[in-house]
């Protein structure tokens, strides 16, 4: 057993980590169970502060940091779902290797002394390609998913034992001593099982069987799931959970997703939640007798390769967490909600255990007290968005404004108020690549698409007298499925004429379109759009006549009801139109044809992006081209030096797919520009009800111009950088660049202390400084009508040694 000296001070967090730790070293049991106030581990009520790291969207060398800032941050519990189409990509072959190793993942947690919570799913939704479930799947005769389908059931249930067995063998379930003390089987069912029927209920009443019936020794719960069967946990998903209560007597109350952002698709613009709006929701779900908080995302990450879903969702999962998408503490975010978690962890005896008073003091003003024999801690909300409030309490006054919590852990001295951030923001900058001068530096080579079997020769894979999903005929195992026709047409059809068309019925992803082995035209829809009509002049010959329509998908759709019915690539029909006079149209409809499918694309088939490429020796370094179509690009470049995060900068290029040293960054686009029309000139104001449509920033702009590189994707040598660009763009333009804080700023409140850094970088200068109501924002503050008698920059380049690290107000 451990033992701690005496005399060592140890908060709450710290023990709470040091047990854990305990528990793990002996692999003695632990018990989880709850009551309606709380989660209790062996005996004790515990408040459970968690955040969602998804391991896919990371490294496994990224994960011991994100997982230690977490812990630094204030959490004692990271959530993760369980991927299917990840681990199972083909029916019973599996892969837990690199970004998927489960297992190395969990042990990851629980050697930093922090619970799980596992959420197999195992559908997942999570902005993931097909919601985590593996097209093959879809593909299997007979089967229903997500009801009462004896094929789907099968399936699901083999996949959620498969998980199960793998942690109970490595003994991670916390009733075997690990750390994962809660599960969770399917996912936000609630919100769509209306549209299955009775079905859809004796498929929940299946899924908590076949749950308990794995005996993990730990609760099960079922998320968005009013009233699930027992002895399933229900729980809240949303941007604010304080008005949810549970239906069923006895249940705590469960915060699974707290919304720390929102997702980001192509064509819009950037999503942000601020400090104080997530802090204020936080703090009133624990004020409302909350017990569970899971911020979802708190690090969102990448999706790498082709594992967005949507469609339409960009690569970069940042989801405005509190660590961004490179690893990095966003703050003031982080640094707010750090300070938020060490006081309800103060007070987290009289939050689990005390007897509660609640007195509405009007005008959206509440406050509650919780109090034992011992002691007693209070909250005074303020719900009124637009003003703040003086409020009288045992003797004293506290000021709270609106949109805020403050939090009196003795019922006396306000230690924490959400609306009130006394912690650094930091401005994060781009710097050029100091290992070259890039872009000048990067010499490319290229090759174009082989794409005549499909535009001159007609050659494919297989064929259909019919136009077919491409989930059934590309399997998911390429963005990119040819359909290709012959049409014999002879002057006397009907169809014939001057002004003929070519109209296709799309999905809404991407349409190229070839006849007779020339481009015609491309054509895409906007987010939203699950179907769209191409149509546009075609010439066409006498005699024999070549289609190729080339779709292209962007991540399958991955929520709502009966979501995998929803039709992908060519829906059909597809027709030749013919206008002949004013009035009259004639239709040729070639859905019945003969279809050609040719899956994929050579250069990807071909492994092109690989360094061990059996064509790697045949490219061309003569005439580079730029704004063409299908072509393929490749150069070499020197890593960045340093350990800071590497980004590529892809401004210049058009649509496709980018990899380093034969690993996938994801698909890039940012030739889609978001709508200007969405943002707002007014400044962002954090009182309010958020949405996903709130604070929005970078309208104009890329949706995605830097896509993150990990550094254990370089080498210490010559890296290589492979480029697919479907549309049209200039390498010329690529290069890549380090992120780091440019500047760091805040506002120290009385008797508060703020410490500012540069992320263990020396601060070059102090450009601001002053006391009273300076006005501004981070990077361009100035004085106020209030202000200081005394310089207040003076002073403190007077009290600070160059060159610092940080530097601490009071």
């Amino acid at each position: 057993m451990m033992k701690l000296p005496s005399s060592t001070p140890v908060s709450f967090m710290t023990l709470l980590s040091l047990l854990a730790l305990v528990f793990i070293q002996v692999s003695d049991a632990i018990q989880v169970s709850h009551d309606d106030r709380a989660i209790t581990i062996n005996g004790q009520r515990q408040i459970i502060l968690a955040g969602a790291i998804h391991y896919p969207r990371s490294t496994p060398e990224m994960w011991p940091d994100l997982i230690k800032k977490a812990k630094e941050g204030g959490l004692n519990t990271i959530e993760t779902y369980v991927f299917w189409n990840a681990h199972e990509p083909a029916r019973r072959q599996y892969d837990f290797s690199g970004n998927n190793d489960l297992i190395r993942y969990l042990k990851t947690i629980q050697s930093e002394g922090l619970y799980t919570i596992l959420r197999i799913g195992p559908y997942v939704c999570a902005e993931w390609n097909y919601g985590g479930f593996p097209v093959w799947l879809h593909n299997m005769p007979g089967v229903e998913l997500r009801t009462a389908n004896d094929v789907f059931m099968n399936e699901m249930q083999n996949f959620t034992t498969l998980i199960v067995d793998m942690v109970k063998t490595e003994k991670l379930f916390a009733s075997q001593g690990g750390n994962i003390i809660l599960s969770q089987i399917e996912n936000e069912y609630g919100n769509v099982w209306d549209s299955y029927g009775d079905a859809g209920k004796a498929y929940i009443d299946w899924c908590a069987n076949m749950a308990v019936s794995q005996n993990i020794g730990v609760p099960w719960i079922m998320c968005q799931q009013p009233g699930p069967p027992a002895p399933m946990l229900e729980a809240c998903n949303g941007w604010y959970c304080d008005q949810y209560k549970p239906k069923k007597a006895g249940t705590p109350k469960l915060w699974t997703e707290n919304w720390t952002g929102w997702f980001q698709n192509w064509g819009a613009p950037s999503p942000k939640r601020t400090a104080e709006d997530l802090a204020f929701a936080v703090a009133r779900f624990f004020q409302t007798g909350g017990t569970l908080n899971n911020y979802y995302m708190y690090h969102g990450g990448t999706n790498f390769g082709r594992t967005a879903g949507g469609p339409y969702i960009i690569t970069t999962y940042d989801y405005d967490a509190p660590l961004d998408e490179y690893g990095n503490p966003k703050q003031p975010k982080w640094g707010h909600l750090k300070q938020l978690h060490n006081v309800l962890f103060s007070i987290e005896n009289t939050l689990t255990y005390g007897n509660i008073t609640d007195n509405d003091l009007g005008n959206g003003v509440v406050t509650t007290v919780f109090a034992t024999n011992e002691t007693s801690s209070c909250f005074i909300s303020n719900r009124n968005e637009t003003s703040d409030a003086t409020v009288a309490y045992q003797g004293n006054q506290y000021h709270v404004p609106a949109w805020s919590v403050s939090i009196l852990p003795d019922c006396k001295t306000e230690e924490y108020n959400s609306a009130k951030i006394n912690t650094q923001t930091s401005v994060m900058v781009n710097k050029p690549n100091d290992a070259e001068e890039q872009p000048a530096s990067l010499k490319w080579q290229w090759r174009p698409e082989r794409a005549a079997d499909a535009i001159r020769l007609g050659k494919g894979d297989y064929t259909a007298s019919e136009i077919l999903d491409q989930k059934a005929v590309a399997h998911d195992a390429s963005d990119y499925l040819w359909y290709i026709t012959n049409l014999d047409l002879a002057e006397s059809d009907l169809v014939w004429g001057p002004n003929m068309s070519l109209r296709v019925n799309e999905t809404g992803h991407i349409l190229h379109v070839f006849v007779n082995g020339k481009y015609q035209a491309s054509e895409w829809a906007t987010y939203g759009e699950e179907n769209y009509v191409y149509e546009k002049a075609v010439k066409l010959r006498p005699g024999k006549n070549l289609i190729s329509l080339l779709s292209v998908t962007i991540g399958f759709k991955n929520y709502g009801p009966m979501y995998d019915l929803t039709k992908a690539g060519i829906a059909g029909p597809v027709e030749i139109v013919s206008k002949i006079g004013s009035d009259e149209t004639v239709i040729k409809d070639l859905s019945a044809h003969n279809w050609t499918y040719k899956i994929g694309l050579y250069g990807m088939k071909n492994e092109l992006y690989s360094t061990t490429s059996r064509s790697a020796d045949k490219w061309s370094t003569d005439n580079l081209p730029t704004n063409r179509k299908l072509t393929w690009y490749k150069t070499t470049f020197k890593a960045p030096l340093g350990h800071e995060v590497v980004t590529l900068d892809l401004q210049g290029m058009g649509k496709g797919e980018a990899w380093v040293n034969g690993h996938s960054l994801g698909r890039y686009w940012p030739s889609f520009i978001a709508d200007e029309s969405l943002c707002s000139a007014d400044p962002c104001d954090y009182r309010g009800s958020y949405s996903g449509s709130k604070c929005v920033y970078n309208c104009g702009k890329p949706s995605q111009r830097y896509y993150h590189v990990p550094r254990s994707f370089l080498r210490d040598d010559e890296n290589t950088l492979v480029l697919f660009e479907e549309f049209g763009g200039n390498p010329g333009q690529a290069n890549f660049q380090t992120i780091v804080v440019g500047i760091a700023c805040g506002s120290a409140y009385e008797n508060k202390t703020l410490e500012l850094s540069c992320n263990v970088k020396p601060i070059s200068g102090i450009k601001y400084a002053g006391y009273g109501d300076p006005q501004g924002t981070c990077g361009a503050f100035e004085d106020g009508a209030c202000k200081g008698k005394k310089d207040a920059l003076s002073i403190i380049e007077n009290v600070s040694t160059q060159p610092n690290t940080a530097l601490t107000l009071t």
